[in-house]
């Protein structure tokens, strides 16, 4: 929070604490503007209730900033235009894009970031391969010629 403040950037909602518990660290929901490329929260993935605005003038910008982190987590993509959303979808380095939504998912898909923000992918079948070393266990269930050298 303080990080943000002391760059320039601007809280237009939330950076307080909330009611609640007395102990603790929380922060309500909080919205960073002007939020800069050279800041360090524009730099650092922050796992909070915080999102940083950062103004662009058109896709190409837009793709260049998103991708200028070495985290890739997850990326949101807000339009009308789907022609729109899958090219700049497929420009962008993230791990999991969603499109005019907000981590909705199937459990069955996998989960995981690129770059600095994870290693593999978790999620249905993507789990097993990645939580699991194949080891092959060969047994005979009858009579089986073993053939012996020189014998």
């Amino acid at each position: 929070m303080l990080s943000g403040l002391d760059a320039g950037a601007g809280v237009v909602g939330g950076g307080s604490r909330p009611g609640g518990p007395p102990h603790g660290n929380y922060l309500s929901p909080t919205v960073f503007a002007d939020v800069t490329p050279a800041m360090r929260i524009f730099r650092e993935e922050i796992f909070g209730p915080v999102v940083c605005v950062t103004p662009f003038d058109n896709d190409d910008n837009a793709i260049e900033l998103a991708n200028a982190t070495s985290y890739g987590l997850a990326a949101y993509i807000w339009t009308r235009d789907l022609t729109r959303a899958h090219r700049v979808a497929h420009a962008v380095d993230a791990g999991m894009t969603w499109i005019n939504s907000h981590n909705v998912r199937d459990l069955r898909t996998p989960f995981g970031g690129v770059k600095s923000s994870g290693l593999g992918r978790e999620g249905g079948a993507h789990s097993l391969d990645f939580y699991t070393e194949t080891r092959i266990v060969h047994v005979s269930l009858g009579d089986t010629h073993v053939p012996r050298f020189g014998v």
